[in-house]
């Protein structure tokens, strides 16, 4: 989510988004973007605009006027949380590091089954890949599925507004941007 006049300095070439680094950013470091879902991300911008609204000045993010850039992302290097083989090897880590830390360890808070302040998550993905990058292997972007919003039906396991997001830690990744068509983008 980013204000529509930094939308505008980003599509003329004239700024960079900046990486988010969030406690709760489920994916860990990035310049976050939702796959093939803007209509999804303008709904998501919009109510977190709103929530701002009522929040108190200090925990308000300097957003009036919400707008969704579209990006061309090559993936690179890519911890994707789709990979069985990464979920394992990130399970592992995560299992380690648990019991290092003991009472300690992070965990994701919130009010909603989603536990959407994904502090753990964004801990152990960001400590998983800074061990990964000491070894040399550096991941550029991070990709993962997130599933909210409850079932469809009841015993449905399709999530009303999942989706796919991606964290894109190296810019050099991102090849160019453009609007993208979205009913109510102003």
């Amino acid at each position: 989510m980013v204000e529509r006049d930094v939308a505008e300095r980003v599509l003329r070439g004239h700024q960079q988004l900046k990486p988010s680094e969030n406690s709760y950013d489920w994916l860990g470091r990035g310049i976050y973007f939702w796959e093939h879902g803007p209509a999804r991300a303008l709904q998501w911008a919009q109510a977190q605009a709103e929530r701002d609204q009522i929040r108190a000045p200090a925990h308000r993010s300097p957003i009036e006027t919400p707008a969704v850039v579209g990006a061309v992302i090559h993936l690179g290097e890519c911890f994707d949380l789709l990979d069985r083989g990464n979920t394992q090897a990130l399970a592992e880590w995560a299992d380690r590091s648990q019991r290092a830390l003991g009472e300690s360890f992070p965990r994701n808070r919130g009010d909603t089954p989603e536990l959407k302040l994904r502090i753990g998550d964004c801990a152990i993905i960001n400590t998983y890949l800074d061990m990964r990058a000491q070894e040399g292997v550096i991941h550029d972007t991070v990709r993962g599925c997130f599933l909210e919003g409850g079932p469809i039906f009841e015993g449905s396991g399709i999530s009303r507004l999942a989706h796919i997001q991606v964290a894109v830690r190296n810019p050099a990744c991102i090849i160019g941007y453009f609007w993208p068509t979205v009913a109510g983008q102003p």
